[in-house]
């Protein structure tokens, strides 16, 4: 099971509870092509293959050409991508647990590398509002109705 590092500058958790069926924030989240249609963090992604360990994917944000590679997956309730961006290597864990009508998601998400040793507090800042608008944005799709 592939966690973030826990000796990285910079570490974010953050959650959210959605009122959606499980199955709909799944899919939501799942659909890398489309998170620009719901995330105005995200200005373009691309899955390049099917949505499987080792498959990567391609996507800008905040100005950032970021290339992710899937590192586990477990449909439903698991999601673990990470790959390097710019000097700094991320590991980025969703995990989605449904109760009741409900679903929450939790995100965690390290940074590590050079650039983030030598602004942790600015990176950090930035990393904490980024989930914390990808959080908001993924509830606030998933609760429209269908």
């Amino acid at each position: 099971m592939f966690t973030i590092d826990e000796t990285a500058p910079v570490i974010v958790r953050l959650s959210t509870v959605i009122d959606a069926p499980l199955e709909r924030v799944w899919s939501l989240h799942t659909d890398i092509d489309a998170w620009a249609g719901w995330n105005a963090d995200v200005d373009q992604a691309r899955l390049d293959g099917p949505l499987l360990p080792g498959t990567s994917f391609h996507w800008k944000t905040h100005g950032l050409d970021i290339t992710s590679t899937i590192r586990e997956i477990v449909p439903g309730e698991r999601l673990v991508w990470g790959g390097p961006a710019n000097g700094i290597e991320g590991v980025h864990v969703w995990t989605f647990e449904q109760t009741g009508d409900q679903v929450t998601v939790r995100t965690e998400e390290s940074w590590a590398g050079a650039p983030v040793e030598a602004a942790a507090a600015e990176l950090g800042q930035a990393l904490y509002a980024s989930l914390t608008t990808w959080l908001a944005a993924l509830k606030s799709r998933a609760e429209q109705t269908a």
